[in-house]
């Protein structure tokens, strides 16, 4: 509720103009909130905590699907818009999540540890649950081929994303660390050294973004694709990127079946794959009427791996 405040001291705190415009800007959500989420005490407080994750997940769908079309409308490439909108959007529960932490509580570990925790779950249930689930489903619709070994999505120059992040990732907690033994904690400190370190910190992700940004765009930064295969391609055509597709037209030799590089005149892997891809759709689709109906083992649906 927005109200005054005492503080540590026991003196009133008025409410300021920023808690205000938060408060109002924000009616909406917490209406939401405080109708959907049960009281703590229901369920032993299990009810409150999953109705809050629902509905947390619902906010960030929100975000995210807003980000998009901002992009959308601004005409931004979608790797561009993920890092940068995208990012920003879910991340707002987590940053005034770590802000509440910091403020209320003694030490910084809640509010380093919600950055770390939230990170781990974005990185292992976020990507490897899905991913789990569309591997499991594709690998029991169809079986894995010299041309389509498995459930196959090419990441294209997320590995140059990955180790940007990474080189700076390793920055931020060297300098957190540094912290640690100049000032004598993580956080706070006098007011020239918290701003310092806020401006250095924000430095870093706006490094990340101008060097993804740039990649994405090919302006300096091109052909990042660190040892990414560019020959294996998802079992459907429609899942093809654009830089697939230009390889795969230009492409005039490529590992094949029989353990040996073929050379071919420009167009044909193109072709071949096209032509895989077709008789896989064609394949599913029939399999749909005929549950007991085998893959074609003539090469035409590619080269199945023993």
């Amino acid at each position: 509720m927005l109200h005054p405040t005492k503080n540590e001291d026991g003196d009133i705190d008025d409410v300021d103009a920023m808690d205000a415009f938060i408060h109002f800007a924000s009616i909406f959500w917490k209406l939401l909130f405080f109708t959907v989420v049960p009281p703590p005490h229901y369920a032993s407080g299990w009810a409150c905590f999953g109705f809050s994750l629902t509905m947390i997940g619902v906010c960030t769908f929100v975000v995210g699907d807003f980000a998009n079309l901002l992009g959308c409308t601004m005409y931004i490439k979608t790797t561009v818009t993920a890092i940068s909108f995208v990012a920003l959007g879910t991340s707002l529960p987590d940053t005034f999540a770590s802000m509440t932490a910091a403020v209320q509580d003694k030490y910084a570990d809640p509010a380093l540890g919600n950055v770390t925790g939230s990170n781990a779950v974005n990185v292992m249930l976020g990507l490897g649950t899905p991913w789990l689930i569309s591997s499991i489903y594709d690998g029991n619709n169809y079986p894995a081929t010299f041309e389509n070994n498995g459930y196959y999505v090419q990441a294209g120059a997320l590995g140059f994303s990955v180790i940007v992040f990474t080189t700076l990732a390793i920055t931020c907690i060297i300098f957190i660390v540094a912290r640690r033994y100049t000032i004598g904690a993580e956080l706070g400190g006098k007011p020239f050294g918290r701003k310092a370190s806020c401006i250095f910190l924000c430095t870093l992700w706006l490094i990340y973004i101008i060097l993804s940004t740039l990649q994405a765009y090919e302006v300096g930064i091109k052909n990042v694709s660190l040892g990414i295969d560019q020959t294996k391609v998802h079992r459907l055509d429609k899942c093809w990127t654009k830089k697939q597709i230009d390889y795969l037209k230009t492409a005039t030799e490529a590992p094949w079946h029989d353990g040996t590089t073929k050379k071919f005149e420009a167009g044909f892997l193109y072709e071949h794959r096209l032509g895989i891809s077709k008789c896989i759709n064609t394949w599913l689709k029939a399999k749909k009427k005929d549950k007991t109906l085998e893959a074609p083992k003539d090469g035409s649906c590619g080269n199945f791996l023993v």
